[in-house]
């Protein structure tokens, strides 16, 4: 039994090996020079214009959950798809089932608004 975990136990060393060299290669071969221009915070190739503690609209807060809560309602597919064959008709009605009122949920939160800015 604990040899059928060993392929996963083994994926998590490689990618803890992995993840601490991508962290300490920089450190150790990168440019060790600090200037008052690469102190600044820098975000998607913009300066910072204003405070980083400013006050968000609550619309884009929904708009995120929103768009979180449809993502993985759509990740819910792929097991579907891969299992397919095997559930036949009734899978596929399950589906068809579960699209529909993703899509009402969809449609309703778009009638509402919420994907405005």
């Amino acid at each position: 039994m604990p040899s059928e975990y060993l392929p996963i136990l083994i994926l998590i060393v490689i990618a803890a090996v992995f993840a601490v060299i991508a962290l300490a290669m920089p450190a150790l071969f990168g440019p060790k020079r600090t200037t008052k221009a690469r102190l600044e915070p820098y975000e998607s190739g913009m300066l910072p214009y204003s405070d980083a503690r400013r006050r968000f609209p609550v619309q884009y807060y929904v708009v995120a959950v929103l768009f979180i809560l449809f993502d993985i309602e759509v990740i819910f597919l792929y097991p579907w798809a891969v299992v397919l064959r095997q559930l036949k008709l009734f899978g596929l009605i399950q589906m068809a089932i579960f699209l529909a009122i993703l899509i009402i949920g969809f449609v309703y939160v778009w009638r509402k608004g919420a994907l405005e800015w």
